[in-house]
């Protein structure tokens, strides 16, 4: 009955019809009151990923008919950030490629910031938006806390602002709206976050004539995807290793595309397999399933794939699924399986914890139905989804969909795939040399 509801809600959930009357209401709203549409920006001084965010509001705002508000915002909760050291230890890392790729600056080698520095740049952001000077402050602020410049630091005027107070506030305000991260955009019912989903609230704002700029100018954060770019010669083929699960949006819409760009440049696909987090032990809060679940729409909206008919595997539906792809790697079927295994659950609706959807899954990736059962029969996937667990963890990652290049620094999340491609291409220069 569950898997039966499912089918019938999530459709219309995701659907784009639906996203477009929530839309069509905030702005019905909107200018029944007179209010002028207004985009919400939640900044934690000691998030990466704020600091590059930090860095685009000027010409966000420049550029577009809005009024932009900014809020200081608090570390999400260990429920909405599990595993919060090897996070802060990636995106350190992460944000010094993103900033390469945008355009943008982050420090190079830089460590996280001492609480005694972030309470300074806390201080000297709750003084500049008391006085209303926040997007001309909050970047060199950034940058003196990224760079460890504590003259810098104590040069900004942090006399008149309760920093915990309007940081309480900020987090109350965010909570209100219905979310946990930092670097978030919310506007009218959605949330975007940081420069990766810039581009869809672009979008958003052109769709509704508040773009300023003449038709055809780029985005100020354009979608980044891989090139597929033309494929030099390789003396061997780079290995890519793909950490996955059945129980992520993001792993669904990954999984064709990792596909595709592995044969593209004749990469070896290693296939990770993992437990859901949930099943391991992370907890995963509604409001945050909700967001992962309409912003995979989104996405996948991006690269034409398809998503948005579900049924949860979660508990059975994943071990089973699991059971079997462990068996059809060997068969030569596990790419397959993969796939069609996660797109099952996430766009065609169908139960992997029953018989009947598991064996039509199965039959389609190539199994045969007494290899199906004999999978099935079989525990020993259990040791190896451990085994890829502590390889991921090693690699300083913890979530799903995750990767890496011949044993090269690892990347987190389908929307670094053009991350993935720069590596392969240096991979392939490498072996070559």
């Amino acid at each position: 009955m569950k898997s039966f509801i499912m089918r019938l809600v999530t459709p219309f959930i995701t659907s784009r019809a639906l996203r477009n009357f929530r839309r069509s209401v905030h702005a019905f709203r909107r200018k029944r009151s007179g209010q002028k549409p207004t985009v919400h920006y939640f900044h934690q001084p000691d998030d990466p990923y704020s600091h590059l965010t930090a860095q685009v509001l000027q010409a966000l705002q420049e550029r577009y008919a809005i009024v932009l508000v900014s809020w200081l915002v608090s570390a999400p909760d260990d429920a909405a950030a599990p595993e919060r050291e090897k996070l802060k230890a990636y995106a350190l890392r992460d944000a010094a490629r993103v900033a390469h790729q945008y355009g943008l600056s982050f420090a190079t080698n830089t460590t996280l910031p001492q609480a005694s520095r972030v309470e300074s740049a806390a201080r000297a952001l709750a003084t500049a938006i008391k006085r209303g000077a926040f997007f001309q402050t909050v970047v060199d602020v950034g940058t003196a806390l990224w760079t460890q410049d504590d003259a810098a630091l104590t040069a900004f005027d942090a006399s008149n602002a309760d920093a915990a107070k309007l940081v309480a506030v900020g987090d109350a305000k965010r909570k209100t709206l219905g979310h946990y991260l930092s670097a978030m955009f919310y506007f009218e019912g959605e949330w975007y976050w940081g420069v990766d989903r810039l581009h869809h609230l672009e979008a958003r704002l052109r769709g509704i004539k508040l773009d300023s700029a003449p038709a055809g100018t780029p985005a100020i954060a354009p979608f980044r995807d891989m090139t597929l770019a033309a494929k030099p010669v390789s003396k061997s083929p780079p290995v890519i290793e793909y950490w996955f699960s059945f129980r992520s949006p993001y792993s669904c819409i990954s999984a064709p595309r990792m596909r595709r760009l592995a044969k593209h440049y004749g990469c070896e696909l290693k296939l990770r397999f993992v437990l859901p987090m949930v099943m391991r032990g992370l907890p995963v809060p509604p409001v945050k399933r909700m967001y992962i679940t309409l912003d995979t729409k989104r996405e996948a909206e991006c690269v034409d794939a398809p998503y948005g008919t579900i049924v949860d595997p979660v508990g059975a539906g994943a071990a089973r699924a699991l059971a079997v792809l462990h068996h059809a790697i060997p068969l030569g079927h596990g790419e397959e399986f993969a796939e069609l295994g996660m797109r099952a659950a996430f766009a065609d609706g169908i139960d992997l914890a029953s018989d009947a959807g598991m064996f039509d899954v199965a039959k389609r990736a190539g199994l045969s139905e007494a290899e199906t059962r004999a999978a099935l029969a079989d525990e020993s996937w259990r040791t190896v989804a451990e085994d890829n667990r502590e390889v991921l963890f090693e690699a300083g990652l913890w979530g799903a969909p995750s990767f890496r290049v011949d044993g090269m620094p690892a990347h987190w999340g389908q929307d670094r795939f053009w991350a993935l491609e720069e590596d392969i291409l240096q991979a392939i220069a490498a072996r070559n040399a």
